[in-house]
């Protein structure tokens, strides 16, 4: 661990110890969608049917943001089998430090290395295209990163601090890559025509995509896992 992220880790678990309501809350924040990703996906489908003079440019900007989330979730656990396995800090006892959290099991996957962060990936990949699209929006969105995803993961142990810090750095660099014209071109603008064309399927398709979005595709994950654990 760098001297960055045991300063952090250090201030934390001392700090957590008078703060028993602060605690909770965060515990409670990192437990709940409503709190991750249900609001920056709200924010996709407020601005999709808002009324907007660029209303065709703002709809594949949401395209391009959707495809940047599912990118960054393919580099991101690629990053993550291939580089060296980082321990959690809540799983790591060479600390020596107590988290607010003893255990968890519903909010982290111990065999999964601590670097880079998916929810810092994911939601600042989000962020960044809503950014993109309305830029004080954007700026709410960054702040509900900040607030409600990664400081939680780090106060309760579940990530080091250079984890959020890479991981939101990987997010938005993949979206700030698909959403230049150069590359939205080829794909953003066919997407749309089929939203044009064939509505019911398309925005039956994109409510299930949204839904598995806000939840951390937790499903999929499971029957993956599921199937990988049966074979």
């Amino acid at each position: 661990m760098n001297t960055f992220d045991a300063a952090v880790e250090n201030f934390i678990t001392h700090a957590a110890v008078s703060w028993p309501f602060f605690n909770h809350a965060m515990r409670a924040i990192a437990s709940f969608n409503l709190f991750k990703g249900v609001v920056p996906t709200g924010l996709l489908w407020a601005i999709w049917f808002g009324a907007r003079r660029d209303a065709g440019w703002a709809r594949e900007m949401v395209i391009v943001t959707l495809a940047s989330s599912l990118l960054t979730m393919i580099v991101g656990r690629t990053l993550g089998l291939f580089l060296p396995f980082r321990v959690r800090p809540i799983y790591n006892p060479d600390l020596h430090l107590v988290f607010p959290l003893s255990e968890a099991p519903e909010l982290v996957r111990r065999t999964w290395s601590s670097f880079p962060s998916d929810h810092a990936m994911l939601w600042a990949s989000v962020a960044t295209g809503i950014f993109l699209i309305w830029r004080w929006v954007g700026v709410f969105a960054f702040l509900q990163l900040a607030i409600f995803i990664c400081l939680p993961r780090v106060y309760l142990g579940l990530h080091y601090a250079t984890d959020i810090i890479g991981g939101a750095a990987i997010g938005i660099v993949v979206t700030l890559i698909l959403s230049r014209d150069s590359v939205k071109k080829h794909f953003a603008p066919m997407v749309l025509r089929l939203f044009d064309a064939h509505p019911a399927i398309c925005y039956l398709l994109a409510f299930v995509f949204c839904f598995e979005l806000a939840t951390m595709f937790e499903e999929p994950v499971l029957i993956v896992q599921s199937v990988i654990k049966a074979l």
